[in-house]
């Protein structure tokens, strides 16, 4: 999986490290305990011919530079208290192979279900398990839970109506140790991203994972997190709080860079969601984070070609929480209300009457975001009442800002099937800072603003996934202040930011539409 998007981005665009800690803070008496996890965002030694077969023996070595930094990384990790650590998608071998040039790359990898092993214990139990022995051996050796990805090989015979002309399944793997190095789980990616190498399984596979430090874990792959199964269903069927989540991400800015998506995740469902990404910076390549419903810890770096490593406590989930079907705040602690008052709990005078007035009064327009046609208003003045619609979707905004900025704001609503690199329905209320100066720019990619705004978003969504996110400038990301349902709306908004704002978006999956 390269991303969600084609490789047409801009990449002139180059942030700096951020590493932010959002407080929030929740009392241990909310969470009870802690356990420490780690992800390492890997910046991957590429085959440089990757669509050329090679042999096994040249495939291991390419693989063994890899799982150097690998090694190195678990040992920091566990010296720093990690219980767990995550890594990429496709960070040990690559990418861009086709079905043929991979072949040296696979394992058959056994089914945990079926066969208890450690592959460190027992390394001539299967043969060619070379990668599985490495990696159970950093797992067991330094006490932690493992969680990769690599390519597993199946084999499958003229009874399977699935099997492919050649014999065998060749999947996207996710494989999960556990802190004595047994192979605990292993899962195939369902959703694939113009991955000519690999099948989706015959059947979508809901993968969960038991630990003795932090209960249950589901996971899932890169791609998948766009799509109800398997992530929804592991939410809602199986009731898992926390989400393990390798990826190699291609970000495109303004909706859905790695950081944002992997952090709405987390706030539309309040969980623990560790969120690790591939290291490219040609590619745009980037952010990895270890989200909970309280804080966030992450990395979004494409000024260097270094890896991160990321080390943090994570708060035990609370499984008697709702999450995104909460119900909505009473009237007296609506945002909407507390949107007109200033600091000190007061009516902010100044700023009601323009917004009873309806002060503000543009005309529509259309401007092509992430390869989909969005219907736009532009944000003017310093303070303003809008709505915009596309079909029955309406998206309402109340803004205040201190002055009147340089800078082009506007309001989408998008409201239809997404079709360019891969096809799914979206229902999208989203305010952006416009790329340049013409209304034509709204929707293009830009990282950097310096309008503080005040801002109070909701739509009358037919969905209930919604996954709410704010980017600020040099790719922070922010925290709602409130966040759910009123009525027969879905709101965010948002105060008192210390860092222009980028995007403020309510993403809607209609999954039944796809």
């Amino acid at each position: 999986c390269l991303g969600t998007h084609g490789k047409d981005m801009d990449l002139t665009i180059l942030v700096k490290v951020v590493v932010l800690w959002q407080s929030h803070i929740v009392s241990s008496q909310t969470y009870g305990t802690y356990y420490t996890a780690a992800v390492y965002e890997h910046n991957v030694i590429l085959n440089p011919n990757p669509s050329v077969p090679c042999s096994r023996q040249a495939a291991l070595e390419h693989m063994k530079k890899n799982l150097d930094v690998y090694e190195e990384k678990v040992a920091t990790a566990a010296k720093k208290g990690a219980q767990i650590i995550v890594f990429p998608e496709d960070g040990i071998h690559g990418f861009n192979f086709t079905r043929q040039s991979i072949v040296g790359y696979l394992e058959s990898i056994p089914d945990p279900q079926v066969v208890s092993w450690s592959p460190c214990l027992q390394p001539g139990r299967f043969p060619h398990t070379e990668v599985l022995h490495r990696l159970s051996c950093m797992a067991k050796n330094n006490a932690l839970y493992l969680v990769a990805n690599m390519p597993d090989s199946q084999d499958c015979g003229s009874s399977d109506p699935h099997c492919p002309p050649d014999g065998r399944y060749q999947f996207n793997t996710d494989v999960i140790f556990n802190d004595n190095g047994t192979l605990i789980a292993k899962y195939h990616k369902q959703n694939l991203y113009f991955e000519s190498a690999f099948d989706s399984p015959p059947e979508c596979e809901h993968v969960i994972f038991d630990t003795t430090f932090a209960g249950r874990f589901g996971i899932f792959t890169c791609f998948d997190i766009l799509f109800y199964d398997p992530g929804i269903t592991l939410l809602e069927k199986y009731k898992v709080k926390q989400v393990v989540y390798p990826a190699a991400w291609m970000n495109q800015l303004p909706l859905l860079s790695a950081i944002q998506i992997q952090q709405a995740f987390a706030t539309a469902f309040e969980l623990n969601f560790l969120g690790v990404n591939i290291h490219n910076s040609l590619l745009g390549m980037t952010g990895s984070g270890i989200y909970t419903p309280s804080h966030s810890v992450y990395h979004y770096d494409l000024d260097t070609s270094e890896g991160k490593l990321l080390v943090s406590k994570v708060p035990l989930p609370v499984y008697n929480k709702t999450s995104h079907k909460t119900s909505p705040p009473s009237s007296k602690t609506h945002p909407i209300n507390n949107f007109f008052l200033n600091e000190n709990r007061e009516c902010d005078k100044s700023f009601v009457p323009k917004l009873m007035t309806g002060s503000v009064r543009a005309e529509t327009f259309h401007s092509v975001m992430m390869y989909d046609n969005y219907t736009f208003i532009p944000v003017m003045g310093t303070d303003g009442d809008l709505t915009v619609c596309d079909g029955l979707l309406c998206c309402h905004l109340l803004y205040h800002r201190s002055h009147i900025p340089d800078e082009l704001y506007a309001l989408g609503v998008f409201n239809g099937l997404h079709v360019v690199h891969g096809t799914y329905y979206l229902e999208v209320c989203a305010l952006v800072r416009c790329a340049g100066s013409t209304f034509d720019s709204c929707g293009g990619e830009i990282a950097e603003a310096s309008t503080l705004m005040d801002f109070y978003i909701e739509g009358n969504f037919s969905t209930q996934y919604i996954f709410p996110s704010i980017l600020a400038s040099g790719m922070q990301l922010a925290f709602p202040d409130l966040v759910g349902w009123e009525q027969e709306s879905y709101f965010m908004n948002k105060k008192s930011m210390s860092s222009g704002l980028v995007t403020a978006v309510l993403y809607g999956r209609v999954y039944e539409k796809d």
